[in-house]
Order: C-alpha cells, then sequence, then structure tokens
C-alpha cells in the first residue's frame, strides 16, 4: 500500500469531515447528552458514509455518480425531510442519561446508521472527492486498484480521525452541563437541524431535477 497516498487520504477525510454542518451539530449534542460512545458512533456514521464516496470517485465509477447526480434533487428532498424530522425530535426530547441507553446496543446503532443515511443523502459530497481525486490522478478510466484503495481508506481514517477529535474535545466539557443546559442544548441543536433540513429541500425545489 503507497504510504503517500494513505496520507494524503487522511488529509483529504479529515478536512471534507471538518467543517460545522448537521452532522457535526449532531455529534456535539449526542456527545453532550450521551456520552462520547454516542459521538463517535454518530462520526463514524458520516466517515463511513464519506469512504463510499471516496471509493465510488477513486474507482471511477461513473455510472454510479452519473446515478447519483441525477437523483440529486430527490435525494436531497429526501435527506432534508430526514433531517428536518430528526431537528423536531431532538427540539422535543429531554435530556438523557448514559444509563438509559445503557440496556440496548441500538442506540449506537441507531446514531451510527442516522449520520450514515444523512451523509449519503448529500450527493454533493462526490464532488469534492471527484475533484480533489482528479487533482491527484486517481479516478481516472483505468484507476491503479492499490492507490485508489489506499485513498479511500486513507479518507475514512481522516474522517474517523476528526470525529474522535470533536467527540473527545466536547467529552472534556460534558461535566459542566447539567438537566438545564442540556435542555438548551436540544433546543439550540433542534433549531439548527430543522434550519439545515429546511434549507436542504428549499435547494433542492428552487434547482428543480439534477
Amino acid at each position: 500500500m503507497k504510504a503517500d497516498l494513505l496520507i494524503r487520504g487522511i488529509v483529504i477525510g479529515f478536512s471534507i469531515a471538518a467543517p460545522v454542518g448537521p452532522i457535526g451539530v449532531l455529534c456535539i449534542r449526542r456527545t453532550l447528552a450521551d456520552g462520547r460512545a454516542a459521538g463517535l458512533a454518530t462520526g463514524l456514521g458520516a466517515a463511513t458514509a464519506d469512504a463510499i464516496y471516496g471509493c465510488i470517485a477513486a474507482f471511477g465509477l461513473t455510472v454510479v455518480t452519473h446515478a447519483l447526480l441525477g437523483a440529486g434533487t430527490w435525494i436531497r428532498v429526501g435527506g432534508g425531510t430526514f433531517l428536518t424530522l430528526l431537528g423536531a425530535q431532538t427540539l422535543l426530547s429531554g435530556p438523557r442519561g448514559e444509563t438509559a441507553r445503557a440496556g440496548s446496543g441500538r442506540g449506537l446503532l441507531g446514531d451510527y446508521a442516522s449520520t450514515f443515511v444523512l451523509t449519503l443523502t448529500n450527493p454533493m459530497t462526490i464532488l469534492s472527492f471527484l475533484a480533489v481525486f482528479a487533482a491527484l490522478g486517481v479516478g481516472t478510466t483505468h484507476p491503479e486498484p492499490l492507490a485508489a484503495a489506499a485513498l479511500v481508506l486513507g479518507v475514512f481514517l481522516g474522517s474517523a480521525l476528526w470525529w474522535l477529535t470533536l467527540s473527545g474535545g466536547v467529552t472534556l466539557l460534558r461535566a459542566r452541563f447539567d438537566a438545564r443546559r442540556l435542555r438548551w442544548v436540544n433546543w439550540v441543536s433542534g433549531a439548527v437541524l430543522v434550519a439545515f433540513g429546511l434549507a436542504a429541500i428549499g435547494s433542492a425545489l428552487v434547482r428543480g431535477p439534477g
């Protein structure tokens, strides 16, 4: 495996994951409300989706790329609706302790799955990978499998590193948040998620098909 491409992939994955958006808000909120494991599971769901998009770009799967971008409007509407509902649920939910989640692993699985789906419903993410990989000379019609695999692995590791860093940093502040402050976190993060969701739906409807 080419170490230089692996390192480039880590940088790419970290850079694409780092900008604050709805997934970042979810990660912060879940870490504060439910603990570091919930925040990390949230981030790993996004990292997995990033790796899938990175794989599509790295291996030059143009048919899949065109299909995703062609259905971009409906994907964005679906993702925006999901995000709006998730935000509304967050607005109405009360603070939860880790003990309330300890009885079932479905809590962490749900955190992982929800952000995996949300990240996949942003088809424009793949354009970032296509642009970066094209600049690196990867993702052509006949890609070198080892180079592509190194980049994809790097993307996953870089994205996961960001979410590990974010959830770890927020965990350090968690002790300062009592039930009243966590309620405020729910209200603010829920409102932000609803805003992101409505913006995604509005953007998709304004742009129309494509």
